[in-house]
């Protein structure tokens, strides 16, 4: 008998009060496309694909062992990559979330569990399927990435929506 699966990934979930503000000045750009819900706006650190509910306690237990510093993320570049995803970038990766990144990939490694083999590029999903080119455009939203967490992709008719299903905060300086 086959278990359950869940599309699974690890990310680090967006506040909500800057979600909500992200939302409104990606809305104010006039770009057609289906945005990502203010809720379901996150960076991912790594894909998983679909996993057997049995791999959750696995997982669990493996992101419960990673000690990372808190972070200061900047996203300050608007970009449209393939297939119409419009995107937040920082111009400059933080060391710590590399390094984060970096960890969680090595782990799942040794775990024997999918990575993904392209590199690394951090970013926030504005929308899909963006139909218009981008206008120009200045952003600068920054957090302090406090936590990081295990998401469920959840089809919906339109689109997926994300659960956050086990969260970790990252350290403060004075932690490590």
């Amino acid at each position: 008998m086959n278990s359950p699966h869940l599309r699974l990934f690890f990310a680090l979930p967006c506040p909500p009060q800057l979600a909500a503000q992200i939302a409104t000045w990606r809305d104010s750009l006039g770009i057609e496309g289906q945005p990502v819900m203010p809720a379901d706006l996150h960076v991912t650190l790594a894909f998983l694909g679909q996993q057997p509910l049995d791999k959750l306690p696995l997982l669990e237990r493996m992101a419960a062992g990673l000690q990372i510093a808190r972070f200061h993320l900047q996203l300050d570049q608007l970009q449209q990559w393939h297939s119409g995803l419009l995107v937040l970038t920082p111009s400059q990766p933080p060391e710590a979330l590399l390094h984060l990144q970096r960890e969680l990939q090595r782990h799942l490694l040794a775990a024997g569990l999918p990575v993904d083999a392209r590199p690394f590029r951090p970013h926030l999903t504005l929308l899909r399927r963006g139909h218009t080119r981008i206008v120009p455009a200045e952003p600068c939203f920054a957090w302090t990435a406090e936590e990081w967490g295990l998401l469920a992709s959840e089809p919906r008719s339109v689109s997926s929506r994300y659960r956050l299903l086990q969260a970790w905060p990252l350290l403060r300086h004075s932690d490590s």
